[in-house]
């Protein structure tokens, strides 16, 4: 059994963990930590755990976790993994780091979007980014993994099969509506996330400004085999608990069909167990991914513009989930151990 510790486990995304990996049949967890009051059991904290796992959640040790651990996952907000991560890597753990502090290659980026100057520039190179669609086979082999954002799966994987073969008009802007859902801003209280003052409004915000933005244009570029086009994203804030649902709106360099184009993103995703290619007409939804490790695209054209849908749990394929198929890939399990896939999901893209 793998041994695998999660910090920042009464965060959203950490209880999230937590709920995946104790039905996992190949891990245990041995280790619960958070920055709280006194140690309490887990199933205190989140009462969905009582009978199912009773570990003590307590400040964060680093010779207990990784003296109880082969794996730690960081559940952390931005600027604390990047403390952590050293240390533990020095002392031969495997890391996923579920923050952003190890996704942007640049230096020089965190400050102007994130607020902190790195403290580890030479593990950016090292850092795998965790998107197992473009990088399962540097996967297998890392001991730093770094987990993709939210935002970021869904854009990616609803752009990736047009850039990958230069289908795209790189003097086009490519336009990015994402609506995502409360547990996005994670638990912490801010006055603009509560449900009190969402509930009954949608609103656009960070508007061209997100962090999540640069992080795209960076790996599409690093898919693409080069600068692929200038993205604008415009994220809105809307009143459901998780989820997001992405609008994409490309421009071709030629017109082509629209069920070449289906087809093109058929043939991409045909092998992966977690992206789900809908018929034409068909599009997604976020209840439809509720609770799962899943991303829906849909997809419709008129002339050179295609429009993509893409649908996630933000949660679940955009953060906890997606973690853990990380685990599989680097652990040699297989990759839909503990994430339900059925085989209806799993050979959609098979038609």
């Amino acid at each position: 059994m793998l041994k695998a510790a999660i910090v920042g486990a009464t965060g959203y995304t950490g209880e999230e963990l937590v709920r995946i990996l104790i039905g996992h049949p190949q891990v245990k967890i041995t280790s619960l930590s958070a920055k709280i009051d006194k140690p309490l059991p887990i199933s205190e904290l989140c009462p969905d755990f009582k009978g199912k796992v009773d570990l003590v959640c307590k400040g964060f040790d680093l010779d207990e976790v990784a003296g109880d651990s082969e794996l730690v996952f960081l559940a952390v907000p931005h600027g604390v993994a990047v403390k952590l991560a050293p240390s533990l890597l020095e002392k031969g753990k495997i890391v996923i780091d579920l923050s952003a502090d190890f996704r942007l290659k640049d230096v020089s980026l965190y400050p102007k979007h994130y607020g902190f100057s790195h403290e580890a520039p030479k593990l950016l190179g090292e850092a795998v980014y965790g998107l197992p669609e473009i990088y399962r086979q540097d996967l297998k082999k890392a001991n730093l993994i770094a987990n993709p954002g939210c935002f970021p799966t869904s854009v990616i994987l609803g752009i990736l099969p047009l850039a990958k073969k230069n289908l795209l008009d790189k003097s086009s802007p490519i336009f990015v509506d994402a609506k995502t859902g409360l547990t996005g801003a994670g638990r912490e209280a801010v006055l603009d996330f509560l449900a009190s003052e969402a509930e009954e409004n949608v609103r656009a915000y960070k508007v061209t400004r997100h962090q999540h933005q640069v992080e795209m244009e960076q790996i599409l570029a690093e898919a693409g085999g080069g600068a692929v086009c200038q993205l604008v994203f415009v994220p809105h804030l809307i009143p459901i608990q998780r989820g997001i649902l992405s609008t994409i709106y490309l421009q071709l360099q030629n017109e082509k069909e629209e069920k070449e184009i289906w087809q093109i993103f058929k043939n991409f995703y045909r092998d992966e167990p977690f992206v789900q290619v809908l018929e034409l007409e068909h599009f997604p939804e976020t209840k439809s991914v509720r609770m799962g490790n899943f991303c829906q695209i849909g997809l419709r054209r008129r002339g050179k513009v295609v429009v993509v849908i893409a649908a996630i749990d933000n949660l679940v394929k955009g953060a906890a989930g997606q973690a853990v198929q990380n685990m599989n890939i680097r652990f040699g399990f297989p990759e839909d151990m503990g994430l339900g896939v059925n085989s209806k999901f799993k050979h959609q893209n098979a038609k």
